[in-house]
């Protein structure tokens, strides 16, 4: 399994794209991800991120998408964010990525209005859409479990249920480790995941608050979740996922220090980088 970077963390320590991409490779990463809006992203710093990871030769295996409104109770807002996931799919397809990270949104108004089942079924419905445009691009479509009450995907079974009622070969789940802690999720219940999992992100927290530190600055015990990922046989990457440094002016350290102690974990739990 490769070890990647997702490259906001440079993004929002006020870092621009070339560089981010060039420090990622001087610090040893293998892949990166990118998180980019391809509606706010104009054609040369789409060319910039291409051209750059192929002069560093870095190869990018994941496009970020948070598109939460996809279960919007609107069908113009639906319309919307069908539209733009797959504008999504086009972009990495044009970088040539593996997948879309999608983080689909949470139930509205604590449950109480619009039955639970009602949207539900539309994220199914959507994501059948989504499943088979990105399979005829010759990608795949990775969804993220959010750890909050009201996420429509907040823990293994719900990500099980989710994935087997959408029943397309080409939507998959995405492991990220921070949010399997606080979820409260035991790492022996990634074994539902066998054959359902095409990705990971790992990063540290507090065990109450979602944080995405560098892993080693929190209460995570990793070893476990990365011995039954290892069990899984991924073939992709595990992106590391930092946000919103509390040192903007020392994000290169930030990184390098997320980069030693998730390479240390990797062989400690047995999973090759290769």
């Amino acid at each position: 399994m490769k070890l990647g970077l997702i490259n906001s963390a440079w993004a929002q320590a006020g870092k621009g794209t070339a560089y981010g991409i060039r420090m990622t490779k001087e610090i040893g990463f293998d892949t990166i991800d990118i998180f980019a809006d391809p509606l706010d992203t104009d054609a040369k710093e789409r060319k910039l991120i291409r051209t750059e990871c192929e002069r560093a030769g870095l190869p990018i295996v994941s496009v970020a998408c948070v598109a939460v409104g996809l279960i919007d109770f609107n069908p113009s807002v639906q319309r919307f964010h069908l539209s733009r996931c797959k504008a999504y799919l086009d972009f990495a397809y044009e970088l040539g990525a593996r997948n879309v990270l999608l983080v689909l949104g949470e139930y509205i108004w604590e449950r109480q209005v619009i039955p639970p089942a009602e949207q539900w079924n539309t994220g199914v419905a959507h994501l059948k859409t989504l499943g088979e445009y990105a399979a005829g691009l010759g990608l795949e479509i990775a969804l993220e479990l959010e750890p909050f009450k009201l996420s429509l995907l907040n823990d293994v079974p719900s990500m099980v249920r989710f994935i087997d009622a959408v029943g397309h070969p080409a939507v998959r789940a995405n492991i990220d480790i921070s949010h399997l802690c606080l979820a409260k999720s035991r790492p022996e219940e990634l074994r539902a995941l066998k054959g359902k999992a095409i990705h990971v992100h790992i990063s540290d927290c507090d065990g109450k608050v979602h944080g995405d530190l560098p892993p080693g600055r929190g209460v995570v015990d990793f070893v476990p979740y990365l011995r039954e990922i290892a069990g899984l046989g991924l073939s992709g990457a595990m992106s590391i996922e930092l946000e919103y440094s509390p040192e903007p002016d020392k994000i290169a350290d930030w990184v390098r220090e997320a980069y030693t102690a998730t390479d240390r974990l990797m062989h400690q739990a047995g999973l090759s980088r290769e």
